[in-house]
């Protein structure tokens, strides 16, 4: 789970993925499927008996799947999610290519698809549009003429530019302290590189990042017509503005607490905010003209932006939006511009040594901008109402042992244990995909035009979630695709989301045995549910509103049993001499713990009374902990990892599993562990 205001700018930014031509990939993947393949939940061939699992669980379970299946060329990471998200891929290029050739009996909506998958997939024409595409966002930039114009220019960069948001964001959401209500929400952003500690650090690997960063920036202005001397101040200029808004912006841990985002403000006090900048110029280019009521996620960031807007140049200014309107189009636009994307965001960001074949970036923009048209299609051939009912029975089991667990806490005080079960009781549990699919009338998608389709989907989503704002909630809606290999928790929601693709094998596998599903499924599902009472979801009721449901002496004990998991993650690896932050991944590692504790009571309620039998070697309890770690089979290269130390909320997938697992007696049992070795801890955490 990502906090309310991380997860819209995500959303925002989503398009920023790099979108590239093919190079040589593995033949045997690049072909559509008709049907998603069958790998089993516990795959006996994935493990590596030669290793001991009470000195490495993970190795015991993962070491043969890690040995047979290398990082693809055109990947930086490489799972268990990840190659069943490539499956699904492929599935959906099947879907896709079948109605982009159709003559006829598509619907309407399945012709859209099928006309944005086909104009994606023209390269030529692509190729001879060249950077055709950005020039009427390049006309509007260099037409800016004074300060007074520039909200009016960002209100329509924020709606047209493919995942990116200069200077700052603006979206819906919920009112932290009336989660019935969508207001406007104003948060940071503007920045080119993953994170603000990019342009922060000063060690070694971040300043190399930072200068080469300067000269991708440089080499693209060139693209766009600058000669060197000028495209190299220009890069400077970018940086300098960057640099500033950076310095101006909370830290993702810091991002990681409600509270620090929550400042409502009425359109006076936000004007006051930034005395410079003109708020109802903006509104009026979002159709927001009337708006009277907003959460400004971080005001210091904004005092900093208005200062930074009367000191630098106009010219700078101009300079800095050009910059991203080219990295935003970059990806869509000829081959010189896709390479030079893909040369710092994929290579030098990320490792990746090659670049996507097109059919898979079409199907990823597909999924991003038509995701519940393509969902549809997707859960019509994929998924079950057989398959729903049986997720939907071990969601109810999983809940119903949050419940006892709650009650048998010696930690916590009657009275917030009410609270706790108030909550659990109003969690909504969302399976497979949305019961009202979005509506795309408005999304005009034209055959010839792929770049355009790609704006003006990037606009209609703009202001499909504009449109949100002052109107009810819509409790129904979802924040993934049918078709996406995640999950997800929503503190304001206060829901768990399973979308139909992440109930697939080797995650779900209705073919065999309770324990690894209860082991695979059963963890996620569990980790959902604890993320409503993690150090982030805990702030939220069980109506999704930010209030202190804690006595003071709870909340504290809360604390000491959350302290006990930051000081066992912050001894991990990640890479290099790089350990893991384990104050961001503390709400995933306190999930990732309670999910297993809950996934096991309710296996063990399931199968009570049933004679169970050993099978591959391994007794029923061992299956369950193998299957659980076979999820998290992974491999990543050195490069993301580093980005992955300093953004991703998640531990690296060992620790998921053996940091878990070390904290359970259960485990220690199962495979007769005994005190001094690895797996055997002498003081175990728990919070859930």
């Amino acid at each position: 789970m990502q906090t309310l205001a991380a997860r819209s700018v995500a959303a925002l930014m989503a398009l920023t993925v790099v979108f590239v031509s093919a190079h040589a990939a593995d033949p045997a993947s690049q072909t559509p499927l008709d049907a998603m393949p069958y790998t089993p939940s516990l795959d006996v061939s994935a493990m590596d008996r030669d290793a001991n699992p009470c000195e490495d669980l993970y190795q015991y379970a993962c070491g043969n799947w890690i040995k047979n299946n290398p990082i693809p060329a055109d990947q930086s990471h490489w799972s268990v999610y990840s190659k069943l998200a490539a499956d699904g891929q492929r599935f959906q290029w099947g879907i896709l290519q079948r109605l982009a050739d159709a003559k006829n009996g598509n619907t309407p909506l399945q012709q859209k698809l099928g006309n944005y998958f086909a104009a994606c997939m023209d390269e030529a024409h692509v190729e001879a549009s060249g950077a055709t595409p950005m020039a009427p966002v390049l006309k509007r930039i260099d037409a800016l003429q004074s300060h007074r114009e520039l909200p009016a220019l960002l209100a329509e960069l924020h709606q047209d530019l493919p995942g990116a948001s200069p200077f700052f964001g603006f979206f819906a959401a919920q009112d932290f302290a009336d989660a019935d209500r969508v207001i406007a929400f104003a948060a940071a952003g503007g920045l080119g590189l993953p994170d603000r500690d990019n342009y922060l650090k000063t060690d070694e690997r971040n300043r190399a990042l930072r200068k080469q960063y300067i000269e991708h920036i440089a080499r693209m202005f060139v693209l766009l017509g600058d000669d060197v001397a000028q495209a190299e101040r220009n890069a400077a200029d970018v940086m300098r503005i960057e640099t500033a808004l950076a310095r101006a912006s909370l830290s993702r841990v810091d991002l990681r607490d409600p509270i620090k985002q929550h400042h409502p403000m009425d359109a006076r006090q936000l004007q006051a905010l930034t005395p410079h900048f003109d708020w109802s110029g903006y509104l009026a280019g979002v159709q927001l003209r009337e708006l009277e009521q907003f959460n400004v996620t971080e005001p210091k960031f904004y005092r900093r932006l208005d200062a930074l807007l009367t000191q630098e140049p106009l010219e700078a200014q101009k300079t800095y939006l050009r910059w991203h309107a080219a990295r935003a189009f970059a990806p869509h636009l000829s081959k010189v511009f896709v390479d030079e994307s893909f040369a710092f965001y994929g290579k030098t960001l990320l490792g990746t040594p090659e670049q996507k074949p097109r059919w898979k970036r079409c199907v990823m923009l597909a999924d991003q901008q038509l995701g519940e048209a393509l969902g549809q299609e997707f859960v019509s051939r994929a998924f079950s109402a057989e398959l729903k009912a049986q997720t939907q029975r071990m969601t109810q089991q999983i809940e119903e042992a949050m419940a006892k667990d709650i009650d048998s806490l010696p930690w916590m005080s009657k009275e917030t244990k009410a609270r706790a079960q108030e909550k659990l009781r109003a969690i909504v549990n969302k399976i497979g995909y949305p019961d009202k699919w979005r509506n795309y009338d408005a999304f005009v998608v034209s055959r010839g035009d792929y770049a355009g389709n790609v704006v003006r989907g990037s606009r209609f989503e703009a202001q499909r979630q504009f449109a949100k704002i002052g109107k009810p909630l819509d409790r129904g809606e979802w924040d993934m695709t049918p078709s996406t290999v995640n999950a997800y928790y929503n503190p304001q929601m206060n829901d768990i989301n399973f979308p139909a693709a992440v109930l697939q094998p080797p995650l779900y596998d209705p073919k065999l045995d309770d324990a690894p599903n209860y082991g695979n499924t059963g963890g996620t599902i569990g980790h959902e549910l604890t993320h409503a009472f993690d150090d982030e979801g805990r702030h939220f009721d069980g109506q999704g509103r930010l209030r202190d449901w804690w006595s003071r002496r709870d909340a504290k004990a809360f604390e000491e049993r959350a302290q006990c998991i930051v000081d066992q993650y912050a001894k991990y690896v990640v890479v290099d001499d790089i350990k893991i932050n384990s104050r961001l991944t503390l709400g995933e590692d306190i999930a990732d713990l309670g999910g297993m504790i809950l996934a096991w009571s309710a296996w063990k309620a399931e199968v009570a009374g049933k004679a169970l039998e050993s099978r591959d070697g391994l007794t029923p309890d061992q299956r369950f902990f193998v299957g659980f770690a076979q999820w998290a089979c992974e491999a990543t290269r050195p490069e993301e990892l580093r980005i992955h130390a300093m953004t991703d909320p998640h531990s690296p997938g060992k620790y998921r599993i053996n940091g878990v697992a070390a904290n359970m007696p259960e485990f220690q049992q199962a495979f007769a562990c005994k005190a001094g070795q690895a797996m055997v801890k002498a003081r175990r955490c728990r919070v859930w």
